[in-house]
């Protein structure tokens, strides 16, 4: 018998090609640790051994392959560590080759998968919001939003979840370009509008209150590119009848959840918010229990009118 056979006659797996696949992680480790952690200078051997728990000896070892193939650089003077423009040069490919709908496309149809609602996923083209893919609910009732679409930023949930992230002049763009009522719920004041973003920074996510068609609420959160610019947004769209706010509070969350994990197949490095208490409109909250009756028989019946006569919002 081969002397690299097993006792069953298979091939037994080599020892060499198990070290070299440890050798390959403890080098990716080194790399990860350099991008992690190198500031202007970089980051020294002592750190980097310190830090995974290796000699300085086996850090130079892991780290030659990585210099010759211009992933890591070593100052000659400091001895420290930085990465290579082979490292640009392999993240300007992976951004290059990525397309926001489709890395968007799973997440979305998995959230609404659980929630049951249309989600939309859109870009922003100042002063509005294109629609670029919807993914119907599993209702009746279709939203009436269509791929291609465009909305005006400030009267949607998507709108106001990307100009939350904007900078002023952004806002005032959108501003300048008019804050047009489309129902009596509409943000027309340009001071109302900035406080409301600030309640969307605090929350992490937007909601539309029958601001943009009397019968729907939204929810959206922002999605964010490799700079950290908000550059798109995804929401949660239904009749008010089912997207309550107490529905409200509990999709939120998950909207923003999904948003974050789309931005990091993007490249963007913002962390996960901590959970926090949401914080939306008080008018989006009925004063009395005999208010919140009335509204949901009012929504009921509206519902069904919408139903009857096949009509549909957007967000």
């Amino acid at each position: 018998m081969s002397h690299d056979m097993g006792v069953d006659g298979t091939r037994a797996a080599k020892p060499a090609a198990r070290n070299q696949s440890s050798s390959l992680r403890r080098a990716l480790a080194v790399l990860d640790h350099v991008r992690d952690h190198a500031d202007a200078r970089g980051v020294s051997l002592t750190r980097i051994a310190d830090d995974l728990g290796i000699s300085k000896s086996t850090v130079l070892r892991l780290a030659a392959p990585l210099i010759d193939g211009d992933l890591l650089t070593r100052d000659r003077e400091t001895g420290w560590f930085r990465l290579g423009h082979g490292a640009l040069r392999l993240g300007q490919a992976y951004l290059s080759s990525l397309d926001m709908r489709s890395v968007a496309a799973d997440p979305l149809r998995r959230l609404q998968h659980v929630v049951g609602e249309t989600c939309h996923l859109v870009v922003y083209d100042a002063p509005d919001v294109v629609y670029i893919d919807k993914v119907e609910n599993e209702h009746n009732v279709r939203m009436a939003s269509r791929v291609g679409m465009r909305m005006p930023a400030y009267r949607t949930a998507v709108g106001k979840a990307i100009l939350a992230w904007l900078g002023e002049d952004d806002v005032q763009d959108v501003i300048d370009a008019g804050l047009t009522p489309r129902t009596e719920r509409t943000i027309t004041d340009p001071a109302r509008l900035a406080a409301e973003l600030e309640r969307v920074r605090l929350s992490g996510y937007a909601v539309d209150d029958r601001e943009n068609e009397p019968e729907v609420r939204c929810v959206a959160a922002p999605i964010f590119d490799h700079t950290d610019r908000a550059v798109g947004a995804l929401s949660v769209s239904g009749l008010t009848s089912r997207m309550t706010p107490a529905r409200v509070r509990e999709v939120g969350p998950m909207v923003e959840r999904t948003g974050l994990d789309i931005s990091r197949v993007l490249g963007s490095s913002r962390p996960r918010r901590r959970a926090g208490r949401l914080e939306i409109r008080p008018d989006i909250r009925p004063e009395s229990r005999s208010e919140s009756r009335a509204e949901s028989r009012a929504e009921s019946r509206a519902d069904r009118g919408t139903e009857n006569h096949g009509g549909g919002n957007l967000p």
